[in-house]
């Protein structure tokens, strides 16, 4: 009997789906070894069809909302935006949770911000050679109206859980910047806005052990100013320049080197929203949901950007977010088709296959993710959903942690399959090297790399994956990094092996460069 005549089979035979217990066990990388721990459950009840949609875990609390989350060099999540009753201010308090402790109170480090910075709506990224988190700008009351900007830089210390002022400010002021590694090295900030009335049109570098300059050459109201200063959506590309995708359409190239050029491109898309998400899932090629249901692939890997229409997710999903997962799949959770609205709430997720530009459905979730709700690959290869609100319809001080399809044995069992483990790699990589990966069965199907995610306001700003080359001798294999930098700008990876079953590993968290 065939597999499709056995679900259909499956199917007839259960009238109401079974579900069943378990407790997810995963490793993670600690140094230079992968520890066995163990998590608490990601989810009470397995439906028999996870296999195919995956499975949200049960709501769990969590002491703020997290606008802002960053996977830290050491697989922590770092979040902040709202003070422990879900007000909007980060100035007050910020967070860092161990995914191996579980979800309960004790895997939560809830400390204070003592920079005097409202963090709220800033820009953050974790810095490719310190493996610090860089806080850019931030929220400002000003006679009593809030939401006017500041320059100030922050810093976090994954290592001591230390929030500190850099003491280096940039020469813009800045709320709903975004911030991403060049293939230099460098983090690149744009856009963002210096008062409720004045954008900032002009991106600024900031270099380690030296700090900021700014692009006075570079300046644009249309790439990532006036028209476009909310999060701006852009890239490193392969051809070494930053790719920027505007909300209205424009599409532009960046050189970020010295004080800067910008140059317009002969692509123009239809037009988005500064709400609805758009990832890069391969080097060089983007998924992009644009306005009115509508979804384009962006091609930059040739001399001049294409863009192909394909299926969209099957409504507008505003502040809804996408997250490249482990095997190079899209999952799209959240939103509503009316932004920050509970009108049209998508609770059911969506995931996007590159292979065949088609959709699945995933599964539900019980929360409304809308505005300031975030969504982040952890380390485990599951997804962490998490927060909305401030304001909102809702204030979800509380996250669900999706497990994918990849996690369960493929049929109607609803159970988790064996996963395969890397028990040695290196803790460092160059682009071209050949490097020497253990794990501890044979038959490893495909190793992928997935940039660590530092997420926002339906932007993840670094995000990308890579399927890597790799020979294999047994258990030990040769695993091919990336070529260049502008495919994979230098920073902190998580590395995946796949057993035959296409089971992922849990990652070894890779500094790259």
């Amino acid at each position: 009997m065939s597999a499709l005549s056995q679900l259909q089979s499956a199917r007839k035979a259960i009238r109401v789906p079974h579900t069943f217990s378990h407790t997810v066990c995963a490793s993670l990388a600690k140094g230079m070894l992968m520890g066995a721990v163990a998590l608490s459950a990601s989810h009470a009840h397995a439906a028999w069809d996870t296999y195919i949609k995956g499975a949200f875990g049960p709501v769990v609390n969590w002491p703020l909302i997290p606008i802002h989350v960053v996977l830290l060099p050491d697989g922590r999540v770092l979040g902040y935006g709202t003070d422990g009753k879900g007000n909007q201010t980060g100035q007050f308090t910020y967070d860092v949770w161990d995914p191996i402790k579980g979800t309960g109170t004790n895997a939560h480090l809830t400390l204070p911000n003592t920079t005097g910075t409202d963090t709220f709506c800033s820009g953050q990224i974790v810095l490719p050679a310190s493996g610090a988190v860089l806080l850019t700008g931030g929220d400002k009351t000003v006679n009593n109206v809030r939401n006017y900007s500041v320059n100030d830089v922050n810093l976090f210390d994954y290592r001591s859980s230390a929030l500190y002022s850099a003491q280096q400010p940039m020469a813009y002021l800045r709320w709903y910047p975004t911030v991403l590694t060049t293939a230099a090295g460098e983090v690149l900030v744009l856009g963002g806005r210096i008062d409720p009335d004045t954008p900032t049109p002009t991106p600024e570098v900031y270099t380690e052990g030296t700090g900021w300059r700014t692009l006075s050459s570079a300046t644009s109201e249309e790439a990532y100013g006036l028209q476009n200063w909310s999060y701006p959506r852009a890239w490193q590309a392969p051809n070494g320049k930053v790719f920027i995708a505007t909300k209205w359409g424009g599409t532009y190239y960046l050189d970020p080197a010295g004080t800067g050029k910008l140059e317009k491109t002969g692509l123009t898309l239809t037009a988005s929203d500064e709400y609805l998400t758009s990832v890069m899932f391969t080097p060089g090629k983007i998924l992009s949901l644009r306005k009115l249901n509508k979804a384009v692939v962006i091609d930059i890997t040739g001399a001049t950007p294409k863009a192909t229409s394909v299926a969209g997710v099957g409504q507008d999903r505003f502040h809804g977010s996408a997250t490249v997962m482990a095997d190079g799949k899209v999952f799209v959770s959240g939103g509503s088709m009316v932004s920050n609205v509970a009108n049209g709430v998508a609770y059911t997720a969506k995931i996007w296959n590159p292979a065949n530009n088609g959709w699945t459905t995933a599964a539900t979730a019980t929360k409304m993710r809308l505005y300031h709700s975030v969504s982040l690959l952890l380390p485990d290869a599951r997804v962490l959903t998490a927060g909305g609100g401030a304001p909102g319809p809702v204030i979800n001080l509380n996250a669900e942690v999706y497990t994918p399809p990849y996690l369960y044995k493929q049929d109607w069992s609803g159970t988790l399959a064996a996963r395969p483990s890397i028990t040695s790699a290196p803790a460092t990589a160059t682009w071209g090297q050949a490097i020497p990966v253990v794990a501890n069965v044979s038959g490893i199907s495909k190793v992928t790399l997935v940039k660590t995610g530092s997420a926002t306001h339906t932007v993840d700003f670094d995000q990308r994956f890579m399927r890597l080359n790799h020979t294999a001798s047994g258990q030990n294999l040769s695993v091919t990094m990336p070529a260049s930098a502008n495919v994979a700008p230098p920073g902190y990876y998580m590395l995946f092996v796949f057993n035959s079953a296409g089971v992922p590993s849990v990652a070894k968290i890779i500094k790259l460069g």
